[in-house]
C-alpha cells in the first residue's frame, strides 16, 4: 500500500493536454512505409520511442503511452517490421514489408528505428529515450551504443535474440547513458550477465520481488502482479533523468 501511494503521488498533479493519439506513417531507411501511433503532448517536450516485442504491434503500448505522457514526454509507438498483433491491433508495417518484399527480420527492424528517429526531428531535436520490449529492447541498447542522440534506454526483457549473426553483449560495451532494464525471475541472471559491461552507476535492473513477472512491456501492464512496483522504479528512474 505504501509503494502504491508513492506511485499515485508521483503521478498526481499533472494535467494531460494536447495528447490525442494519431496514426501516422513515415519511411524506414530502406523506404519501407512504417506505421506508428503518435501521442503528442507538447512539441517542446522530449520523445520516447516505443518498440514492441516479436509477434506484437504498437498496440503493446496502448495503456503505457498515456502514463508516459503524464510524466512530460511525447510518445511514438512504432509497428516494427518483425511482429504481428496484440491488444486487437494488427502490425501494419509487417503487411507493408510483405507487400514490398523487404526484410522482416529482427535486425532489419533497426531500419525502422532509424526512420522513427528521423521522423520526430520534425517536432524537435531534443535527446530521445528508447523503450524496447524483448528483441526491440536489445535493438534499443545497440542503437544507444552507436547514437549520441539517445538520452536513455528502457530495455524490457532484453536478450541475445540475434545469434549467430550478432551478439548483443559485444555491441553495447560503449554505452554511457542511463539504462533501465527489467527481467522476470527466470531471465534475471541471463540479463544481468548480458548487461555486465554497463557501469553500475548507469544501470537500474528491476526484477519482481516475489512474483515471476512478465516478459517485455507486459511487465508494465495493469493487472500484472509486479506492475505497480515496476512502475514505481521506472518513475524514479525518469525523475533522475530530469
Amino acid at each position: 500500500m505504501i509503494r502504491k501511494a508513492l506511485l499515485i503521488t508521483l503521478l498526481s498533479g499533472v494535467t494531460l493536454i494536447g495528447s490525442a493519439q494519431q496514426k501516422i506513417s513515415f519511411f524506414a531507411s530502406d523506404s519501407l512505409r512504417v506505421i506508428a501511433d503518435l501521442y503528442l503532448r507538447d512539441v517542446n517536450l522530449p520523445f520516447i520511442i516505443l518498440l514492441h516485442q516479436a509477434d506484437a504491434s504498437r498496440g503493446e503500448y496502448i495503456e503505457i503511452a498515456p502514463r508516459l505522457l503524464k510524466l512530460g514526454y511525447n510518445c511514438l509507438a512504432v509497428d516494427l517490421r518483425a511482429g504481428s498483433k496484440i491488444n486487437y491491433i494488427s502490425n501494419e508495417t509487417v503487411l507493408n514489408a510483405r507487400k514490398d518484399k523487404l526484410s522482416r527480420s529482427f535486425l532489419g527492424a533497426r531500419k525502422d528505428i532509424w526512420g522513427a528517429l528521423e521522423f520526430i526531428k520534425k517536432y524537435n531535436d531534443l535527446p530521445v529515450i528508447l523503450m524496447g520490449s524483448s528483441y526491440s529492447a536489445s535493438l534499443s541498447l545497440i542503437e544507444a551504443n552507436d547514437n549520441s542522440t539517445i538520452k536513455a534506454v528502457v530495455a524490457l526483457s532484453p536478450g541475445e535474440y540475434f545469434r549467430p549473426d550478432l551478439v548483443v553483449k559485444d555491441h553495447i560495451t560503449n554505452i554511457n547513458i542511463p539504462v533501465f532494464a527489467t527481467a522476470t525471475k527466470k531471465e534475471v541472471q541471463y540479463v544481468r550477465a548480458m548487461l555486465a559491461d554497463i557501469p553500475g552507476s548507469l544501470l537500474t535492473l528491476y526484477e519482481p520481488v516475489t512474483e515471476e513477472g512478465e516478459h517485455g512491456a507486459k511487465m508494465l501492464w495493469e493487472g500484472t502482479e509486479s506492475s505497480d512496483a515496476c512502475w514505481l522504479e521506472l518513475l524514479l528512474f525518469f525523475k533522475k533523468l530530469r
